[in-house]
């Protein structure tokens, strides 16, 4: 039911010698236009790995996902997301999967670099969350949007009326539909302990408008990012993340944790 938005141009540090920033736009836009895929990333010995989740929510993601986590000990891990929405009701079921498990979420794309060693990993924070996207990092135990992400909201539609949204005609059904489905969001967000901000800045944008970025202060104030740093990733101001020296999810730090320890 959600619209898809254009991919910017992702700066990465370590490939420019291998293509250019273009091609590797293109490629990472194409994959992002995908339903979505779930893949490992290994980083050993030095870091635990995480999961990357690229692409569109459909009806078949949330078995997707079964089907991965059947291979995979997914408890506590790190998901990785870089993806501009998808399906309304498949994002939250996907999403309190998420939560079972106690997963981590955070915004990047996974990249692989060859190296004398063999290929390392990374994380490139230059990456789009958008859309039910944006609940779906909601859902993560602990939450952490890097500065250089970019997360953007607006309102759930009908999918097959969205490129003409103004035009397009609506049955009562059709409003029966969304109104059913924003109440469903609604109930969601707060179990995912997401603030009633959220769902105000995103059902103010109506899908013949951008979507609108959340700034450092909406994140914060729609419960978007429950930790503010991650420690040792490099310099902040890096277009590549380095992970290698510690698994993600032994990075993020919680907000209260930091703040209880300031006061001690």
């Amino acid at each position: 039911m959600l619209l898809s938005a254009a991919t910017r141009c992702i700066a990465l540090l370590g490939l420019v010698a291998m293509l250019d920033c273009s091609a590797y736009a293109g490629v990472a836009l194409e994959e992002r236009q995908l339903p979505m895929k779930f893949s490992w990333v290994a980083c050993q010995p030095n870091c635990r790995g995480w999961i990357s989740a690229v692409g569109i929510v459909t009806a078949e993601t949330p078995s997707d996902f079964d089907a991965f986590a059947r291979d995979h000990q997914l408890k506590g891990e790190t998901i990785v997301l870089d993806s501009s929405g998808g399906s309304v009701n498949d994002a939250m079921a996907l999403g309190r999967r998420f939560r079972a498990l106690e997963m981590f979420t955070t915004v990047g794309v996974s990249v692989l670099t060859p190296g004398s060693r063999g290929e390392r990993a990374h994380v490139s924070p230059e990456a789009y969350c958008e859309s039910m996207c944006v609940f779906l990092l909601l859902s993560g135990k602990s939450r952490y949007v890097p500065e250089q992400a970019h997360v953007r909201v607006h309102q759930i539609w009908m999918g097959d009326r969205a490129d003409n949204a103004r035009a397009a005609s609506y049955s009562a059904y059709d409003l029966m539909t969304v109104e059913r489905d924003i109440g469903s969001l609604a109930k969601y967000t707060f179990d995912m302990g997401g603030a009633g901000d959220l769902l105000s800045l995103s059902l103010n944008v109506p899908p013949w408008e951008d979507l609108h970025e959340l700034s450092r202060e909406e994140l914060r104030v729609t419960n978007l990012i429950t930790t503010d740093k991650v420690a040792q990733l490099g310099s902040p101001n890096a277009a590549v993340v380095d992970l290698t020296l510690k698994s993600l999810q032994g990075l993020f730090v919680s907000t209260a944790a930091a703040a209880s320890a300031g006061q001690e």
